[in-house]
Order: structure tokens, then sequence, then C-alpha cells
């Protein structure tokens, strides 16, 4: 299956989109992660039968679609908004279209939110290791707890500022561990073998992140708490911290509830409760100094927060199923695809209850 290029005013911005599928096919919609953009999924789409309809758009201030700000008090809203309204754009879905979505990381994230804001419109739930229903970073326990009033140790102040220098001067080196190129080979993948002949492609979406306050990584603001800086209202790591996305109990309540998989890699360092992105984690390493220990700091715990919260929708009507992949990293989709597209493909054809 091959994908073509299209340009959609929606939400009142530009946003581009990957296109694969018959018009009336199984709609399927495609939402990537940070850091990444609608390219991402290129190296699946051959994998996948000519009987999907298949929409993959670029987030704003990702790939093609227009640098629009970010605002992180929605918390991820702003792209969930824009993901919508591409659901009765002309000449993508059918009409009235209720797709299976897919949602990496982030973008994980961005599905629960569309999930909450419009059920009726949601079949179904594939999430590949998304961000906890808590947000990241800055909370102790299953019911995400605050380890501080603040949620301090997140936002756009966690962000390596060499690794953003890079991201905006379109580093293509392999140079540093903190080079985008590095990035993608270690914390992306557990095996970088597994990139294969598409590491130019995924590396080229890399860098076509924005940079800068209103976007990637966004706006850092001052905290009294270790480690001295929480969560800002612009951009996106700010409107991935737990002071802004926090929908554990919406989800939870939705009316509707279409069955949801959670697939995720046990070598995962990005989304997991040892993340090498958690200042906490990194904290009790002793790789940040002055971590002021478990008691008042621990670590995020995100795949049992996920579960936790899985279990909750489970318990008030839905279903889900976690998939765990021995030796895979962030992105199952790359990395084991075979697997990923079977429960995509098992997830097309479950009814959703409507």
């Amino acid at each position: 299956m091959g994908s073509e290029r299209h340009t959609v005013r929606a939400n009142g911005i530009v946003q581009a989109v990957r296109v694969a599928g018959p018009p009336d096919g199984v709609p399927v919609l495609l939402v990537h992660g940070n850091v990444s953009s609608a390219a991402f999924w290129e190296p699946l789409l051959p994998r996948l039968p000519g009987t999907l309809r298949v929409v993959a758009p670029d987030l704003r201030g990702y790939g093609d679609t227009d640098t629009a700000p970010v605002d992180a008090t929605r918390g991820l809203g702003d792209f969930a908004d824009d993901v919508a309204a591409l659901l009765d754009a002309p000449g993508l879905f059918a009409p009235g279209a209720r797709p299976v979505v897919v949602g990496h990381s982030l973008g994980g994230g961005v599905a629960m939110r569309l999930l909450v804001d419009h059920p009726d419109r949601v079949a179904g739930l594939l999430l590949e290791a998304p961000v906890s229903p808590y947000g990241f970073g800055g909370t102790r326990d299953l019911d995400g707890t605050p380890t501080t009033p603040d949620f301090a140790g997140t936002g756009a102040g966690t962000a390596n500022p060499d690794f953003v220098a890079r991201l905006a001067a379109r580093d293509r080196s392999a140079d540093g561990p903190t080079s985008p190129r590095a990035v993608l080979r270690s914390a992306y993948v557990a095996d970088p073998a597994s990139l294969g002949g598409d590491e130019e492609l995924l590396l080229e979406s890399m860098l076509t992140t924005a940079a800068g306050e209103d976007n990637y990584p966004g706006t850092a603001a001052a905290s009294a708490h270790w480690p001295g800086m929480a969560a800002g209202e612009r951009g996106v790591l700010n409107a991935l911290a737990p002071a802004h996305f926090r929908l554990a109990d919406e989800l939870v309540a939705v009316p509707v509830k279409p069955p949801v998989t959670w697939v995720r890699g046990d070598a995962d360092v990005i989304v997991s409760d040892t993340s090498l992105f958690d200042l906490a984690y990194l904290g009790s390493l002793g790789v940040v100094p002055g971590w002021p220990g478990a008691a008042d700091c621990p670590p995020q715990p995100m795949v049992g927060q996920t579960r936790a919260v899985l279990d909750r929708y489970e318990a008030a009507g839905g279903t889900y199923r976690e998939v765990v992949l021995p030796g895979c990293g962030h992105s199952p989709h790359l990395e084991r695809p075979a697997e990923f597209v079977a429960e995509l493909l098992a997830l097309t054809e479950v009814p959703s209850g409507v």
C-alpha cells in the first residue's frame, strides 16, 4: 500500500496528510508521536492490506503541517481538535466514518483525547507506547498523585538544550549522544538495526519538528521544588505535562467504550516505569544531582498508571488487551511490524459496541 500526499484546511490550519487505500475502505487514522511526523508510518504502509482507508496527518508543528502554536494549558487538545477536524474533511474518509485510531507515544495521548471528546467517532484505539493518562513526569502513584504541587521536573525545561539546538539546525550527524540520529538509534528503538533502510526517512521526519517556545519544547517555568523547573503554558512538552494533560477520569467515564489494544515493548526507555527521560528516575541513578530521594520524588510508574486506568476502563464496561513485545523498544510498528499489523487488523474486525 502506497500513500498520496494531500493538504487540507481544517480547524483553521493547513494540515499535510498522507492517504492510502480506497475511499470506502475500513477507516484507520494514524497519529504520530513527538519529534516525528506522519512519515514515521511509511515503513508500515506496505504491510497493510488494500482493504483499509488509511489517513495519517502531520500534527501542527511537524512535517508539512502549519507551524501553529500549541496552547499547553489545553493539554493535547489543540492536536486532538486538529485531528477531529479531519474526520469530516472532504476527500479523506467516507461521510460519518468511525476509524480505528492508532496513536504512537504523544499520539496515544491525542487518541485518548479524541475518544474523550468524540466517543461516537472512534471505533477502536490502538495505543502504541502511549503517554500515561496522567501525563509525562511529576506523578508518583498509580492514581496520578502529584510529586509536588506544581508537578516539578516536567515540561519544556526538561528538554536537553543541545538536542533542541541540533533539531533546529537540522543536524544529520551521529556526533554525540544528543544528535537526533543518535537519539533515533538509541531511544526510538531498542535495536538500531531495525531501522534498516528507513533510517534516513525517519531522521528527516524528526528534523521537520518546529523548534521554539510555541512548539517543541515550549516555555519553561521555574519551581521551588527539585529540580527547579515546572511546566510552562506554551509548547509540546508542557502540553504533555500532568499539570495540563490528565484525562484518566474522563477516559474511564466515556459513554461509548470502543475496544482498546495497548502495544508496548518491554525495552522501551521513553515510556517506562524506569524512563531515561524521567528526571526523577535519572536522579535516582545519580545522573541529575540533588535528587531528594524516593520518598519525596519517586520515578513515575508510567506503565503501571496506564494499566491501572485501563483496568478501570474495563471495570466500567470497556475492554482492553495489553500486548508486551519482548526485546522491543519505543516503536513496535517499526521494530515488530508483523505483530503490530496483526493487532491493528484484529481491531478493525471487532464490533465497537455501537
